[in-house]
């Protein structure tokens, strides 16, 4: 608990709230109840005036629900502006008419990107997301690098419960990242998006560490088309970069997505396949730049944004690139970060930082700081999928893979393994309540059932396993048969939970999102 100087002290009826004075990054007021005396450190308060109506089941549900919402409201790097529409790239908001400036800031906010819209539907606020802004200096010249990934709140989850696309076109971790750069008031800007193989497919946690991927082809060419026709209406012609293995069952997704490519007769998409793990095999990454280079003329062709500080626009970026692998998260990472570069450095020449030879390689302090910012941006879009950071950061931070840097990935694997199979199930039912997707309704756990209602046989064995083991019995024979059956017991039970392991994992309560298109 922190311990403040001097408190604010609010009194109702029913409570005393103390809260801290002249402190703007503190969430934490000391609640005392003046009918039960009971005193707790609360985040998130009550609209009622009392809970006092509830009953006892009801409060206990309540109390979970509580929860839910400090886990979603725990996770890190979600931006808040009351001056600025950060859920717009520069290029769209130039692009508006007056009528839309004149609108709130709520009104007019992108709301694929709005994380706050459900519990803002009667206020007028404004959030967003992953944000960096660093101060820089390249040849004597001072600029701004800028840095914001914006999560979709449409088929927003969790790893393994939130896969491919739903019946209106919408994928998993969806994000769309907007490099800026500023310098003396003019400024470039360059956007990038990734989002799950645009398919019906699932991949359910079931205990085991690469559980099996269904894949679902009956009519996904019509939610398929609606997703790319929405990606060709937001950003123009379109670069599919699609990362994943070609053999195995990334293969059969591969196979999928550019058949879907190829029947969908869409002109404005073009389909860039890169097997990733092959290409970069034996730590061969300096391979990636076969991709960068097979992309160039798409790179030079779409261009970016780029706005003088009188308000003239000197170019458009026509295009995008759409980078996926299996999660769009550590593959996809590195990628991006390589096309932000090659942009990075046609922006700061046309800004006048960057002389006509010279490359962001050059410029340790800076090269560095881009490094490091791009890294940064990975592990937080990887943790509020996966659940840790990302794999692969050593590459993105310090060029080159390294044998620390797979010990790492091997430690963020094994945690992701725990945590998408014994904690998301919790997790996801907390987005899906911030979001909105799954709403408590009064009567719920009276005359409605609430959906709130670990195996404990493997619990119970392993420990009467110790318990016969660490507690002397007069009779050897006796607390040997006791350990044999207990030991049996646990070996069976593990043995089922193993099996039947889709049974025992944290599953989501409230929502089945992954369940809607399979």
């Amino acid at each position: 608990m922190s311990v403040y100087e001097s408190l604010h002290l609010h009194i109702t009826s029913d409570k005393f709230y103390l809260v801290p004075r002249d402190v703007t990054d503190s969430n934490e007021i000391l609640v005392i109840d003046r009918v039960t005396q009971e005193i707790s450190l609360q985040k998130i308060h009550s609209y009622k005036r009392t809970l006092y109506h509830l009953t006892e089941r009801q409060t206990l549900d309540n109390k979970t629900y509580l929860l839910m919402l400090e886990n979603a409201l725990k996770a890190e790097h979600y931006y808040f502006s009351s001056t600025y529409d950060i859920t717009h790239t520069l290029q769209r908001l130039y692009n508006t008419s007056p009528d839309f400036v004149q609108m709130s800031l709520h009104e007019r906010a992108d709301q694929r990107f709005l994380w706050n819209g459900h519990v803002l539907k009667e206020l007028s606020q404004q959030p967003e997301l992953i944000l960096t802004i660093k101060p820089c200096s390249i040849n004597s010249k001072t600029f701004e690098y800028i840095l914001v990934s914006r999560r979709s709140v449409y088929r927003a989850g969790t790893r393994f419960y939130v896969r491919g696309i739903d019946t209106e076109g919408q994928v998993a971790n969806f994000v769309e990242t907007e490099q800026i750069i500023q310098c003396d008031g003019h400024m470039g800007s360059y956007v990038q998006i990734r989002g799950s193989i645009p398919i019906y497919w699932s991949q359910r946690p079931n205990l085991k560490y690469k559980p099996h991927i269904k894949i679902n082809t009956s009519g996904h060419m019509e939610v398929f088309n609606r997703h790319m026709e929405d990606q060709s209406y937001n950003y123009g012609d379109q670069v599919i970069v699609n990362l994943v293995n070609q053999t195995g069952s990334e293969g059969l997704l591969e196979k999928s997505f550019s058949q879907c490519i190829t029947n969908s007769q869409n002109q404005n998409v073009r389909y860039e396949y890169f097997d990733f793990h092959h290409e970069c095999k034996r730590m061969r990454w300096d391979r990636l730049s076969i991709l960068v280079n097979r992309l160039a003329e798409d790179t030079k062709r779409f261009g970016c944004f780029m706005l003088q500080k009188d308000g003239t626009v000197v170019s458009h970026q026509n295009g995008i690139f759409r980078t996926n692998c299996i999660d769009c998260l550590d593959r996809t990472n590195v990628v991006q970060s390589l096309f932000a570069r090659v942009i990075a450095e046609e922006q700061l020449k046309r800004l006048g930082v960057l002389e006509g030879g010279q490359s962001v390689a050059d410029y340790g302090s800076f090269n560095n700081l881009f490094n490091n910012i791009w890294a940064d941006n990975a592990d937080i879009i990887s943790k509020q999928y996966a659940g840790t950071g990302a794999l692969k950061t050593d590459f993105t931070r310090l060029g080159k893979r390294t044998n620390f840097g797979l010990l790492m990935d091997g430690w963020n694997s094994l945690i992701r393994y725990f945590k998408n199979n014994f904690s998301d199930g919790f997790r996801q039912d907390s987005i899906d309540l911030i979001l909105g997707n799954y709403e408590v309704e009064e009567n719920e756990g009276i005359s409605k059932q609430c959906p709130l209602q670990m195996p404990v046989i493997f619990v119970i064995a392993i420990a009467m396993s110790v318990i016969s083991i660490l507690l002397p019995d007069e009779n050897v024979t006796e607390q040997f048969m006791y350990v044999l059956f207990w030991g049996s017991a646990s070996v069976v039970s593990m043995a089922m939970i193993y099996i039947f392991g889709v049974e025992f994992v944290d599953k989501p309560k409230l929502v089945h999102t992954s369940d809607k298109a399979l």
